[in-house]
């Protein structure tokens, strides 16, 4: 199977990840001094962008050029899923946080609870129909640009709040608008999914002759 440049930068944008978890590791190491620990963080901005654009890109690629393909409607959310995942725990975490920003763990688990909720949810629906069942809907999109914006604004957080002083208010309304709709979008997979379900075995019980 050749890929489409769309995939291509996809897979891209899941291999960043790696770095972006290695320069957050390096914003809080007492190894370095304060300097460079800032540089650090500047990096992993720099890579986040680079990760939150290619997310468009790829996306209006297979639109415009006809891309759309089974494998590239798997590997977008999976990258959306990782490189949050990743990023909420480091935030949250003494390590991979930026000062005085540490996300709460409250939040960390709504978001990344949904991921787990939805991958057991594919799981299921692929062992009952095996079939690939991945169809987005609008709360979903919502809070995976939520949380984009929750990461890139706990990242930003300290040149921000200087420039801004009610920054970490709009920080916090943020991030638990990211942790509602993440729940909302979870609800509603589950009812989608359990349609699906339902219809894939009235259709079978339908094709079953008496």
């Amino acid at each position: 199977m050749t890929l489409n440049w769309a995939n291509r930068i996809t897979i891209f944008r899941i291999l960043l990840i790696a770095p972006f978890v290695s320069f957050m590791l390096k914003t809080n190491d007492v190894a370095l001094s304060y300097g460079t620990q800032n540089a650090m963080r500047y990096v992993a901005i720099l890579t986040f962008l680079l990760m939150a654009i290619s997310d468009g890109v790829d996306g209006y690629l297979a639109r415009t050029r006809n891309q759309i393909t089974k494998l590239g409607a798997f590997l977008d959310p999976i990258a959306d899923k990782l490189l949050m995942i990743s990023a909420c725990l480091l935030l949250a975490s003494q390590r991979g946080h930026v000062r005085g920003f540490l996300l709460p763990p409250t939040v960390v688990v709504l978001i990344i609870g949904k991921d787990m909720f939805l991958l057991i949810g594919f799981a299921i629906v692929y062992l009952i129909t095996s079939q690939i069942h991945i169809v987005p809907v609008f709360v979903g999109k919502l809070a995976t640009t939520l949380q984009l914006s929750m990461v890139a604004a706990i990242l930003i957080g300290p040149e921000a709040s200087t420039v801004l002083p009610g920054w970490i208010w709009l920080l916090r309304t943020l991030w638990w608008s990211a942790a509602g709709t993440a729940i909302l979008a979870t609800l509603i997979y589950i009812r989608n999914g359990s349609r699906y379900i339902e219809e894939y075995e009235q259709n079978l019980a339908n094709k079953t002759p008496d």
